[in-house]
């Protein structure tokens, strides 16, 4: 799926994948569930977490393969595919 709203670079590698914003249901940094159920267990809003890759899928929860390299970094859901840091502008 693509978005050509000119949001960003790597906006439309997001939607349908596993850091979609729009269907994020659970912290890519610890897995805990996000939402009003779940008081306090979203993201820690340290900034060291900004610079970490995900490590958990923001749609399933599921646990991502991660590989970090000296230039950025991928992650990858079993379901949701994978997400690139340098497709992102996140480097």
């Amino acid at each position: 799926m693509t978005v050509s709203d000119g949001v960003g670079a790597g906006y439309e590698l997001l939607v349908g994948g596993p850091l979609d914003v729009g269907a994020r249901r659970f912290d890519v940094h610890t897995g805990a569930e996000i939402g009003a159920d779940a008081e306090g267990a979203g993201s820690s809003g340290r900034l060291a977490d900004s610079f970490q890759p995900p490590r958990y899928c923001g749609v399933c929860a599921r646990r991502m393969v991660v590989q970090v390299r000296p230039d950025g970094w991928w992650a990858q859901c079993s379901r949701h595919g994978r997400v690139d840091s340098s497709a992102l502008d996140l480097r």
